[in-house]
């Protein structure tokens, strides 16, 4: 029965995980290539190193800040299912959604060496990490996983001939 029950929350779950290590890895790589040619832009290098000497708890404020600044772009989702335009809706809260990891991620990125003199922060983001890594390796040590990754390579591995096929000719 346990056995059962295990290998059903594998086949649940697994993709489920999967999905979501996927997106975050991605969105994450992705977006900061483009918040790195965005910072590139002199007001925004100006205002990275404005924000790279502020102290801790400006720091923490300012990493805090675009919760704020999404804020109308989740109300604008609201009027939009308030009037049944429920695809704008989403549209609306993936965009935010998007946009708030992007910022969040260079202000990390930026602010963190401020941030880790803050005692709790520096705990707060330990304990994030030891339980972020934890949760990957256990994902990816499930055979499910292994199965999905394997599947997922040998599909690679098909459209890059597909692709490089035509053109090796």
């Amino acid at each position: 029965m346990r056995q059962r029950l295990k290998h059903a929350l594998e086949v649940v779950l697994v993709p489920i995980a999967a999905a979501i290590v996927f997106l975050e890895q991605t969105l994450i790589r992705y977006l900061n290539v483009m918040m790195e040619a965005v910072a590139r832009w002199p007001p925004v290098a100006r205002t990275e190193a404005f924000l790279m000497r502020l102290p801790p708890w400006a720091a923490v404020l300012a990493f805090a800040g675009p919760s704020i600044f999404i804020l109308p772009v989740k109300l604008s989702a609201v009027w939009f299912v308030a009037h049944r335009h429920f695809v704008l809706a989403f549209a609306a809260v993936a965009l935010g959604k998007v946009l708030a990891t992007a910022i969040v991620a260079r202000l990390y990125r930026i602010l963190r060496p401020n941030l880790l003199s803050l005692e709790w922060f520096a705990w707060a983001d330990r304990k994030f990490f030891q339980w972020r890594d934890w949760a990957y390796g256990f994902v990816r040590s499930l055979p499910a996983w292994r199965r999905m990754t394997e599947l997922i390579e040998r599909i690679r591995a098909q459209l890059a001939a597909l692709v490089s096929g035509p053109s090796a000719r």
